[in-house]
């Protein structure tokens, strides 16, 4: 049985995908189950985070994004039993990669599968429907009749961002990096208020976004990153797509909230000072926030229950590619670490 890990460099900075074969799986104890895996999503490999949490291994296992059914489970296990249909996130510390035909887990990660939904939907969308609902319920409370900026919105993670917002009454205003991100925005229903073409670099998106709500701003941003230096010092494709944080703050409403990707965000005395007169709010939408705190333990699983209630609903539909065979992981995760492809990509068993 084999299962898809990776390497890191002695730089840090490269990584290399391997697959390497795993022996069989020890009996499963105590609150762990068992699973067959029907499906696994491929994100992006935050090898920065592991190394700030000293997680040093000379393989680290790859796919966390799982779907699958229960063929075991210990003794203290209490949510879950044999061929129970399940999905959710595996673990940073997870010694088993989703990659692989078999894992274990803990029972606290997982949630059972609607039937309606389908293995890839499941595993394609568990993530970034957190992410989602992480961002517009626990950092932003998101309500009807609130204006939400949606940075570059036909990426798997808005458009699950959008159908979330409109699903909560709030009207959407969304960002397009290319023309094939514009048509496809467009045909979101129900609409989005705007859809603002930042593709040339042409497009002010503070004006757009006053224009859009009459000069008042908007409620809430969830931005894609954001330039925070100079014309000078920023690359030349980061300086095209990405605001700079001085226009984020410019198109924030009074009493605002800005959720943030960026980690490395620097803000200067006026920029505090700005936000300080609005009453606005900042956030950083930390991905691995609810995997970093065993005390939320609770309210993760409810959130994850949630999103499979609302991706069985039809609330949202995750913008998934065709689906892979596992021996094709190797080279889709590399393209997914390069940040390739718009789609979600899964593998399916």
């Amino acid at each position: 049985m084999k299962g898809l890990y990776f390497q890191q460099s002695s730089t840090d900075e490269e990584i290399t995908f391997v697959f390497q074969e795993r022996e069989n799986l020890p009996v499963t104890e105590d609150n762990f189950v068992k699973l067959q895996v029907k499906a696994c999503a491929l994100s992006q490999i935050n090898t920065k985070l592991l190394a700030e949490m000293k997680m040093k291994k000379d393989l680290f296992p790859v796919g966390r994004e799982i779907a699958g059914i229960v063929l075991d489970v210990g003794s203290k296990v209490s949510f879950f039993q044999p061929d129970d249909e399940v999905v959710g996130i595996l673990p940073l510390d997870s010694e088993d990669p989703g990659l692989c035909e078999v894992v274990r887990v803990h029972e606290h990660y997982l949630v059972h599968k609607p039937e309606k939904v389908t293995w890839t939907e499941a595993a394609g969308s568990i993530r970034d429907g957190v992410r989602a609902y992480t961002a517009l319920h626990y950092l932003s409370y998101v309500s009807p009749g609130k204006s939400v900026l949606i940075m570059d919105g036909a990426s798997a993670f808005g458009t699950i961002a959008i159908q979330l917002a409109h699903h909560r009454g709030a009207k959407v205003i969304s960002t397009a990096c290319s023309l094939e991100d514009k048509q496809c925005l467009e045909r979101f229903r129900p609409p989005i208020a705007r859809v603002i073409d930042v593709s040339n670099g042409k497009v002010h998106v503070a004006e757009s976004c006053l224009e859009e709500t009459g000069g008042l701003g908007v409620d809430i941003v969830l931005d894609a990153g954001v330039r925070l230096y100079s014309k000078d010092d920023e690359p030349a494709v980061k300086l095209q797509l990405l605001p700079h944080k001085h226009d984020i703050i410019t198109l924030l409403g009074v009493g605002g909230h800005w959720v943030t990707t960026e980690e490395n965000l620097q803000l200067d005395p006026p920029d505090s000072h700005c936000l300080f007169l609005k009453g606005a709010t900042l956030a950083f939408l930390n991905d691995e926030v609810w995997n970093l705190s065993n005390v939320q333990q609770g309210k993760y699983l409810c959130i994850l229950k949630d999103v499979m209630e609302k991706l069985s609903t039809g609330v949202f539909r995750p913008q998934l590619d065709e689906p892979i065979p596992l021996y094709e992981a190797k080279v889709s995760m590399e393209a997914v670490q390069k940040h390739q492809g718009r789609k979600k990509q899964v593998v399916q068993f």
